[in-house]
This record gives C-alpha cells, structure tokens and sequence, in this order.
C-alpha cells in the first residue's frame, strides 16, 4: 500500500474508555494524531459510556474487576456473528490491538479479522504480583491460536516487552508511550499555587500501590525540620484509600501542608503539572511504562521523582539519582529534600525532563507507526 494512503483503523480494547488510565490515554493519543492526519479511526471498545469521542462502537457488555491493583473491566462473550458483521461492514485495514486482550473480544475480532487487514498489537502490562504473572500466562495459553495472526507486536517499553516474551512467548518491538508535548509543555499554572511556597505534587489513583500514602509518610519525616523552606504538598486523584490517608494527615498535624483537590480532570492536568516544583511519583509496581512521568517532565517546571519499579526506570534510566526504593519512606523524605532545599538542582532536573520527553511525542512515535501499519499491509497483500 501506498505510505500516502488513507487508512480505516481500529484500535481494539476489551475495557471501555471511561477511565483515564495508561491504555486509554494511549489509544486515544495515537487515534486522534491519526484522525488529524486524515486517517479514518474507530475505537472497538468494551462496554463505554462515553459520548464525546467520535467513531467509538461498544462491542460487548463489560463486568467490574480488580486486576493487577487497578480496576477494570472486561468483556462478557462478544457474538461472532455481531463482530463478523461490524468487520464485514467498516472493512478496516488495522486492527490495532491493546494486548493482553479477552479471548472473548479482542481474540474473536483478531480471528474473524478479513485476511488482507493488517493486525498490531501493542503490550501495556507488567504484573504486579505472582498471581497475576500467572493468570496472564494461563491468558497467554488461551489466546494462543489467535497470537499466530498477528503481522507485528509492540510495546510500549523493554520491561512489557520482556513480560511479552516470557508469559506469552511473542517477540515484540519497543515504540513507547506516547503525549501531547505541545500541550504540557506550554500549560501556565494555577494561579493559587503560583506564589513563593514550592509545591509537592502527587497525580494518579488513590490505591495501595500507586503510593500517596508513602509520600505522606516521607513528607510527615521532613514537615518543620530546620532550613526547610515552605511548601505544600497537592493530591490529586480519587479512590478507596482517600479516608485513610486523610486520617493520616489529621493524625500528623498535616491540614496545613497537605490539599486534597479529587479528581483531575485531563483538561485540567497540564495545569497541575505546570504548577509543581517537585511531582512524585511512589508507585511500588505493576507499570509497564510512566506516561504520568512523561506528562509531568513534559511541562519542564518540575522536577520528577519515581518509585525504582522496572516501568519507571525504563523511563529515568538517564537519571536514576531521581528513582527512590518505594517501600522507604526515609529515602524519599531525602530526595524530597534534596530537591526543596536546591533550587539549582530542582531547575536542572527540570530543564532535563523538558528535553529529555520530546523524543515520546506523538507526532514522532506517530510517523513510526503509520510506517509499520504500512509494512505490515504491504506484506499482507503479497500472502
């Protein structure tokens, strides 16, 4: 196929779009940089209640889990004949797959799939827990006959990549997450937090392993030590350990240092990033990736610390001075206050991120992989 043709793809993903975590914030990156290429871009969502993105088709009914410290959903059994006829119907040239993927969904399109559409999968997990390393095995197993119809496999870093090769046996080539860089590098702040107080920012889900409990942990260790200056400490996010860390603050004398603000919406994100000094991010595992390391370097205020998981590093691999152990409270409270107490430091760790996160742009991760999407339906064609 001509590298200049117009192509319909369809990004597969059994969860619904509802929720803003990595996957989603991936497919609907990459689908709207296609979109303003002039590519036709459907979304084959689970169950979806979203309005206001175009060409979003739900494809099955979806129930509740918790899987590898997130929750989720995931398909009931989709019918062959519906999904035959959808693909009968919009003749999509990529199915472009977020893997793992239900047999039930995902697995049944990848099957039913016209032999001359190119199909690309892209791997987004890394377990969190022996559990889960197991089940997505036993999935790796079940999805077997459908993973020979693959024409290529991504992922979105070397530490999925591994876990691709090692639960499911498929190789796979690393093209990284991707942001908007345009829109987080030039965010203003907010004007409440745009005074001489330097600010703690912390942005993800309120569950166990995402962290915020341990940074305020780490943060009750260096609140009125001597020589430090002041600072606030902002939450942002919602979830079911909420009254446990509010607890905690009211327990350590925190009102005044710590703001819970909910959820944020992602409109609203680039702000938030553009108004830290410091953005923390203590997460103890289950990350494939660090799209929210990305985001926050991106605006180029703020220096970026991370918990030392295998997604994470992969992103600070340049700067691993900025990773921390995420079950140790005490050192984070020392990278914490190294960064308050340097604002040379703070600046030069800043200016790096700024630098360092143009390369994850969509427009250039874009390109490549309308490059492969290319490659892949060149090869079909000669089948």
């Amino acid at each position: 196929m001509d590298s200049t043709s117009k192509l319909r793809v369809g990004f597969v993903l059994d969860d619904g779009l509802d929720s803003p975590d990595g996957v989603q914030q991936y497919v609907l990156a990459m689908g709207e940089w296609l979109r303003k290429q002039g590519h036709e871009v459907l979304y084959l969502a689970g169950q979806t209640a979203r309005q206001d993105i175009a060409g979003v088709h739900s494809l099955s009914r979806n129930i509740g889990v918790r899987s590898n410290g997130n929750y989720l959903t995931i398909p009931l059994p989709s019918r062959r004949s519906h999904l035959n006829e959808f693909l009968r119907v919009h003749e999509i040239d990529v199915l472009h797959v977020q893997t793992p993927y239900s047999p039930l969904m995902g697995g049944r399109l990848v099957e039913l799939a016209n032999k001359d559409t190119a199909v690309i999968g892209t791997f987004h997990i890394l377990p969190n827990s022996w559990l889960i390393s197991l089940g997505t095995r036993l999935l790796g197993l079940w999805c077997r006959r459908s993973l020979r119809r693959f024409d290529k496999m991504l992922s979105v870093s070397p530490a999925a990549a591994e876990f691709a090769n090692k639960k499911f046996g498929v190789l796979s080539t690393v093209l990284p997450n991707v942001i908007d860089y345009q829109r987080f590098h030039y965010a203003k702040p907010l004007s409440k937090y745009d005074d001489s107080t330097l600010t703690i920012l912390f942005l993800g889900r309120l569950v166990p392993r995402k962290g915020c409990l341990l940074l305020l942990e780490a943060v009750a260790e260096i609140v009125g030590k001597p020589g430090m200056p002041k600072f606030r400490v902002v939450i942002c996010g919602k979830g079911p350990l909420q009254s446990k860390l509010e607890r905690f603050v009211d327990e350590h004398d925190l009102g005044e240092v710590v703001e819970f603000v909910g959820f944020v919406s992602e409109s609203d994100k680039p702000s938030y990033y553009a108004s830290a000094d410091i953005s923390a991010f203590p997460s103890s595992g289950g990350e494939s990736f660090g799209i929210v390391l990305l985001e926050a370097m991106a605006s180029g205020k703020a220096a970026v610390l991370a918990g030392d998981n295998p997604g994470y590093h992969s992103v600070m691999h340049q700067r691993t001075e900025l990773l921390f152990d995420p079950k140790s409270k005490f050192e984070l409270a020392e990278k914490l206050e190294e960064q308050l107490l340097n604002k040379d430091a703070r600046r030069n760790n800043a200016e790096w991120g700024a630098n360092y996160t143009v390369d994850f742009d969509v427009n250039v991760a874009g390109s490549k992989l309308i490059d492969i999407y290319n490659e892949a339906l060149r090869k079909r064609a000669k089948l």
